[in-house]
């Protein structure tokens, strides 16, 4: 492979790191690493330009079935462009689709980060037992359900999704629900919507928020070798309640 396309921010990172200038083109929110040479940006995950991907003659476009929507992924097959579609649901099933993707489909030597994210959360010792709701949108209110990649991550480290079990994976809830959902923390992550101190944690005062990383909870690519370290810190310095209004 020479000529690569990336949809999702994650699997650009991975490439990028692996095998710098196999890029041609990827989404306005491959954000990491900062200089992806002259990888030309063709729109975003949801909306990405698929005349301008045709004409970057790309060996292959890289999707995820949760990122990406079908529709695209189909033009772009329709114009002659092979697409590998991912599957990223827990830990597990990411260390194995980036194996396949780098070393399988690209014919890259395993990289390092990859053997080092593994031994990384190999290591993860999970704390106390702990119930949360996490959102991951506001306005309406949106959190992780059943199957998710990042619930799995946080499971890990000792924090139980009490939403786990909804049928829907990303389920809109009432924030009185959520408030009254018997939590022990409420889990805001920075992206995809942007929780901070001053937006988010006043929703449900009489909890404990975390702010974490969105990147090192959602994204399956190099910064899952720090991951475990960098969400157990944001785990333990949590934003009491009496703060929250501050």
């Amino acid at each position: 492979m020479r000529r690569v396309v990336s949809l999702v921010p994650s699997l650009t990172e991975a490439v990028a790191v692996s095998r710098p200038g196999l890029l041609v083109g990827a989404t306005d929110w491959c954000t990491h690493p900062g200089d992806l040479g002259g990888a030309v940006r063709i729109g975003g995950t949801k909306n990405p330009d698929v005349r301008r991907i045709a004409e970057l003659r790309p060996d292959l476009v890289i999707a995820n079935e949760e990122e990406n929507r079908p529709a695209d992924l189909a033009a772009l097959r329709a114009a002659g462009v092979e697409v590998l579609v991912t599957e990223v649901r827990d830990l597990p099933q990411a260390l194995r689709e980036l194996d396949r993707l780098l070393v399988g489909v690209l014919g890259l030597a395993r990289p390092g980060w990859l053997a080092d994210a593994e031994a990384a959360w190999a290591r993860v010792e999970p704390a106390a037992d702990r119930k949360a709701f996490v959102p991951v949108w506001r306005r309406p209110w949106m959190v992780l359900g059943r199957d998710t990649f990042a619930g799995d991550l946080l499971a890990r480290l000792g924090v139980r999704n009490v939403y786990a079990g909804h049928p829907e994976r990303y389920p809109r809830v009432a924030v009185e629900e959520l408030a009254a959902a018997g939590c022990d923390l409420v889990v805001l992550p920075d992206e995809p919507y942007r929780f901070t101190a001053q937006d988010g944690p006043e929703a449900f005062p009489a909890l404990p928020a975390a702010l974490v990383s969105g990147r090192h909870l959602t994204w399956y690519g190099p910064s899952l070798a720090e991951a475990p370290a960098v969400l157990a810190g944001a785990l333990r310095e949590l934003r009491e309640p009496k703060e929250a209004g501050d």
